[in-house]
């Protein structure tokens, strides 16, 4: 019989991987990723300041007893609006430090897996280091299980029926940019809520969808919540947070 390390394949000196950790259950990795996590010599992560790691945190039943590690700690999250010249300074240094780290490793013949929520190409900081490392290395991406598809799965909400159309918005858009998006699809997954709730939600109300608005917070995680969004009257919801809205095409 195959065993599942077997199955998921080794890991290559020098190479790093992309590696999709999925919406917050460990469960739900690939086992290509689960055997990565595994195997690699350097597990690396992105990390807010003074927080453990949320992709870390997900794969800490996988991690290896003194599995060297790489800590990636980002200098601003929501402290400093994205469009600012000062988050993009920062943000562009710190990207470039994390790409020369990165490159150290790999130089030295380790292999590397860089761990990315959800997927590793769907809004992800792996993709900045994708941009300056792939040229110059072995890059291996394992796709993962999107926040988006974890949420709506979750939620018990099919999204797209026959000719549907499917809109993925991020909660940044000014307001009346997302009423307009909203009004030109028949589903809708707006992330990025956080702070941005109450703009989401009086957007979602002026292109008429409040009625089939779910709320997820921290979808598949411990601390799940999952409301209709017409109940969410505060300002800010949680960092993990989105709004789901379910198309209403053909059924048979």
């Amino acid at each position: 019989m195959t065993s599942l390390d077997e199955l998921a394949g080794t890991a290559r000196g020098g190479t790093l991987y992309g590696v999709g950790v999925g919406p917050g259950d460990v469960r739900y990795l690939t086992l290509r990723a689960a055997g990565l996590v595994r195997a690699v010599d350097v597990v690396a992560f992105f990390a807010k300041r003074g927080a453990p790691g949320n992709a870390r945190r997900i794969v800490g039943p996988l991690v290896r007893a003194g599995q060297e590690e790489a800590r990636l700690e980002y200098p601003v999250t929501e402290e400093i609006p994205a469009e600012h010249p000062d988050y993009q300074q920062q943000m562009t240094a710190f990207y470039r430090e994390s790409a020369a780290r990165l490159a150290a490793l790999l130089r030295s013949g380790k292999s590397v897996g860089l761990l990315a929520e959800g997927d590793p190409f769907f809004y992800g900081s792996f993709m900045h280091m994708w941009r300056r490392l792939a040229a110059d290395f072995p890059v291996e991406v394992v796709p993962g299980v999107t926040g988006m598809s974890g949420c709506w799965t979750r939620a018990k909400l099919p999204m797209t029926w026959g000719d549907d159309t499917l809109a993925v918005l991020p909660g940044t858009l000014a307001e009346e940019r997302l009423v307009e998006r909203l009004r030109h699809t028949d589903a809708a997954v707006i992330m990025k809520v956080g702070k941005n709730l109450a703009k989401v939600r009086r957007a979602v109300e002026g292109a008429g969808l409040l009625s089939r608005a779910i709320y997820v917070e921290r979808g598949t995680m411990q601390e799940e919540r999952i409301r209709p969004l017409a109940e969410c009257g505060e300002a800010r919801g949680a960092y993990f947070a989105m709004v789901l809205i379910p198309g209403e095409g053909r059924r048979l």
